[in-house]
């Protein structure tokens, strides 16, 4: 095809016709000292989306995240939980997420080094080792990556292992941890095409190991062990609280008996209604996990009304729902609302802006990029119009750190959910099948953070 310059003639032509609008006359005037996502919003709109909901599950008070990437873990964490602080008859608690973090920053860095050696005998431009290396280990992760770490190392409450400024602060932790990791991939790879026997390279990348747990446990201080659960019920009648003490609990002996079966009942359904993923089939993606040797990630893929109906009869059922989005679209965090149709981009900035989801997904436009926890829907002839959502940015804004998605906004920007198998109904049965595998780079192997 040929190729065509900008010529003078065009832009005259493209000068007149800006000088001769008045629409762009009047965005320049707003746009000049004004942010564009200030201006661009249609508050008769944003009124209507109000914290009343005819399906409400009463939560507890919003954690915090702080400076990590850690959403899903605290959307996860949140959701076990409400179960425990409801079996327990408490008005507050939280499960450490920063004992969650560690582990899984410990397996994530035995994962890599595992890629790091299946895929030596390829070169570093190649799209898969490129691919890895510069994914490193941060804060993200997915559902069935939570439920690895939960299997393998159990929960403590977050009294037990509170947060640490790394914890809370990982920007430079993850920034030395993925620095490591490169020169231990580049030694690993060298010591592979050299001709190291395996005893030598297990041994060396046993060292690497060692020396990362050390790091992780000045960052975080070393996990326990064993610890005793301490706990006081909600006063009634004007009587205090009764007091529990239970001693020496291990970390996955809390998880047994407090968690119970609500972790295997769980699975990851997504949207995406892509050309590349048909409805009612499972998938994969390749070199996405955390634990080796456990469950591989996995989505049933559903029709938009079959993944809704879903999380709504599990809200009915008074359950809230783990979920992933993109907050990145149409959004006021001061507000504590996604909404679409409460933005006017096009007619503020004249551009053409409408994409449709598959497309968005195909082009690079959106993907999962936050994890946050369902808490309640407005259901309009049995149909939802806004949903309550907790997040874990503080209490600072929205409604005491809960906020409202439009249905609009859900349709276009949720791409995933953990619901029990229960209400998936007939498609239930989906979830066995073999799982197609996607590529590493696939949206759906994005992570929230």
């Amino acid at each position: 095809m040929k190729h065509y310059p900008v010529t003078q003639t065009s832009m005259k032509n493209w000068s007149k016709a800006y000088q001769a609008s008045p629409e762009r006359q009047l965005a320049t005037m707003a746009l000049f000292r004004n942010q564009m996502n200030q201006v661009d919003v249609r508050a008769a709109k944003a009124s209507t989306l109000r914290h009343k909901f005819s399906v409400e599950i009463k939560t507890l008070d919003v954690t915090n995240q702080k400076h990590s990437g850690r959403c899903w873990l605290f959307a996860a964490a949140n959701v076990v939980r409400e179960k425990i602080a409801a079996d327990l008859n408490l008005d507050a608690f939280e499960l450490s997420q920063s004992y969650l973090a560690f582990w899984d920053k410990f397996e994530r860095c035995n994962y890599f080094l595992e890629s790091i050696l299946e895929t030596a005998d390829r070169e570093p431009d190649d799209r898969t080792v490129s691919f890895i290396l510069q994914t490193g280990v941060h804060d993200g992760g997915q559902w069935d990556m939570f439920t690895n770490i939960v299997d393998k190392y159990g929960l403590v409450p977050k009294d037990v292992y509170d947060e640490t400024y790394q914890s809370s602060n990982t920007g430079d932790m993850n920034h030395y941890l993925n620095r490591n990791l490169k020169v231990c991939a580049i030694r690993l790879r060298k010591m592979v095409r050299a001709g190291s026997t395996e005893k030598e390279i297990r041994t060396a990348k046993e060292e690497m190991l060692g020396k990362i747990y050390a790091f992780l446990c000045s960052c975080y201080g070393e996990p326990p062990k064993k610890f005793d659960f301490e706990y006081v019920e909600k006063p009634t009648d004007g009587n205090p609280g009764k007091y529990h003490l239970e001693r020496d609990l291990t970390p996955k002996a809390f998880a047994e008996k407090y968690a119970g079966s609500l972790l295997k009942d769980m699975v990851s359904i997504i949207h995406a209604p892509t050309a590349d993923k048909p409805y009612d089939r499972t998938y994969t993606i390749r070199f996405l996990g955390n634990v080796v040797g456990g469950h591989d990630v996995r989505h049933l893929n559903l029709d938009l009304d079959t993944f809704k109906a879903a999380i709504i009869r599990q809200l009915q059922d008074g359950q809230v729902v783990w979920f992933g989005s993109d907050v990145g679209k149409f959004g006021d965090r001061n507000e504590g609302f996604w909404d679409d149709e409460a933005f006017g981009a096009g007619l503020l900035t004249g551009l053409d802006l409408d994409i449709s989801k598959a497309d968005a997904l195909d082009y690079g436009f959106s993907a999962m990029n936050h994890a946050m926890v369902i808490t309640g829907v407005n259901l309009r002839d049995g149909k939802p119009n806004r949903w309550k959502i907790e997040n874990s940015w503080g209490d600072e804004h929205g409604n005491k750190g809960y906020y409202i998605c439009s249905d609009s906004w859900f349709d276009r920007y949720v791409y995933q959910a953990a619901v029990q198998k229960k209400y998936l109904g007939e498609k239930a049965a989906l979830t066995e099948q073999k799982p197609v595998e996607l590529d590493p780079w696939d949206p759906m192997g994005t992570l929230a953070d």
